[in-house]
């Protein structure tokens, strides 16, 4: 539905198929799997742990002599294995996905709207054409008063179809409307440079019966060459984009060497210095303005000024453009981390949710599904601030992709301790005595304080 409404103004009005939106639809569901299945095995972990623990069945097998790690390996197994297809998947079902999805949109968005001929308003979607029709009938085909205005000859109002009436019908492709027009006239002025300049000669043509044809093969949907997008690196896998930011460091490099080469140029007003006290040996012990004069001293100085600015102005571009390609390098960077981060957090949110269940002792969809909301909540936060920080060079790709890891990884390993050691950390008796017992001494230290109440 988000997709929907993003996309809403660019699809309406243009007469798509259901196949083209349920084919967008599809590439958009796909797109939504990365987040969806460490979320899906985060929950399913704490209702599963959670519901063991509800029915005594971890206390059974503990006391059977199977302790929780033992209990969590087969899952976690399962995770790993899950782990492994969601880096499949985001390898390389996604960026097919991506590269389809990004092709298709593209010439959705480009497609004409379609053939829509409103009642007292003229339409101009078809090219070198301007229609207007006075009203239309029920059928949505026969048309009363029109008026068909040609500037295929780019020459402004010269020609004029005028019809009583008339009726639309498509060819059987779609590509030809063919509109029928009954009793009517038409205009056309004759352009024969300076001879008709001042007469204008006319053509006016009476009819019964003439038929018109408009060419509507640009109203459909034309499908571009997907290799146009392919460069984008939401679209690539972990090779591809390796070689383009390979391809991109020895591009920076090659680059730096011809900045350096060419502000070498400017550099001769040093080799002249060189060359003058080589000649003039004893003008390091004196002022050089006294040998060579005040004017060529002048000159001189002009001259290294100016060569000084040309240095400068070259290094600052250079600047500015090893800027913007560390950069695109450091997106690059990120989706190429991406790739890895978002299958790993399917083995750290499962560490997270299988402990957690077996502390809460819960099942069900009531508690377990709030709390595994709230930790996929700060899983996500984690996730999108550290890659904002990578993506504007507050931070490393490695360390903006790998900080919700780095944050929940301990987190996971602690709930494990916790739940082993069969923890109360979550029973809410505990907390009720905890405040119970704060209470209790605040009031005992007021009636200490005031003893005379």
């Amino acid at each position: 539905m988000q997709f929907l409404w993003k996309y809403v103004d660019d699809m309406v009005g243009k007469g798509l198929e259901i196949s083209i939106l349920m084919e967008l639809l599809m590439y958009s569901a796909v797109q939504m799997v990365p987040l969806a299945l460490p979320l899906a095995i985060l929950i399913s972990s704490i209702m599963t742990f959670g519901s063991l623990g509800e029915h005594y069945e971890i206390v059974a097998a503990k006391a059977s002599g199977v302790s929780l790690l033992q209990l969590l390996q087969p899952m976690f197994v399962t995770s790993a294995l899950i782990c492994l297809f969601a880096f499949y998947f985001s390898n390389y079902i996604l960026p097919i996905a991506n590269l389809q999805q990004g092709a298709l949109l593209y010439d959705v968005t480009h497609k004409k709207p379609a053939l829509n001929i409103q009642e007292n308003v003229f339409y101009k979607g078809i090219e070198n054409y301007s229609i207007r029709v006075k009203s239309k009938a029920k059928d949505g085909q026969t048309l009363y008063g029109i008026i068909i205005y040609d500037h295929s000859d780019n020459m402004g109002n010269t020609k004029v179809m005028m019809a009583d009436s008339g009726s639309m019908q498509m060819s059987t492709d779609g590509n030809i409307l063919m509109v029928t027009l009954r009793n009517g006239s038409s205009y056309e002025e004759l352009h024969q440079g300076r001879k008709g300049r001042y007469t204008r000669p006319m053509v006016r043509t009476q009819f019964a019966y003439e038929q018109v044809r408009f060419d509507l093969s640009e109203f459909a949907l034309k499908r571009s060459d997907k290799e146009l997008f392919k460069e984008n690196k939401g679209m690539l896998n972990i090779w591809q984009l390796q070689n383009i930011m390979d391809s991109m460091k020895v591009e920076i490099e090659e680059r730096h060497e011809a900045y350096l080469r060419s502000a070498g140029i400017y550099y001769t007003i040093i080799s002249d210095s060189q060359n003058f006290y080589k000649a003039y040996p004893a003008a390091k012990a004196v002022n050089p303005e006294l040998i060579v004069g005040p004017a060529r001293m002048a000159q001189c100085k002009a001259q290294a000024l100016t060569q000084t600015n040309i240095i400068k102005d070259i290094f600052n571009v250079l600047k500015i453009e090893y800027g913007m390609k560390k950069e695109n390098i450091a997106r690059y960077k990120i989706e190429w981390h991406r790739k890895f981060t978002l299958s790993i957090a399917c083995i750290i949110l499962f560490l997270i949710g299988a402990p957690l269940g077996a502390i809460i002792r819960k099942g069900g969809l009531g508690v377990p599904i709030i709390i595994a909301i709230l930790f996929f909540l700060i899983f996500h936060v984690l996730s999108i601030s550290g890659e904002k920080m990578a993506r504007e060079m507050q931070s490393t790709a490695l360390f903006g992709m790998w900080l919700s890891t780095l944050v929940l990884a301990p987190v996971g390993l602690f709930l494990i301790y916790l739940a082993s050691k069969d923890s109360v950390i979550i029973n809410s008796e505990v907390y009720k005595k905890a405040w119970n017992w704060m209470v209790s001494l605040f009031a005992k230290r007021n009636k200490t304080a005031n003893p005379t109440t």
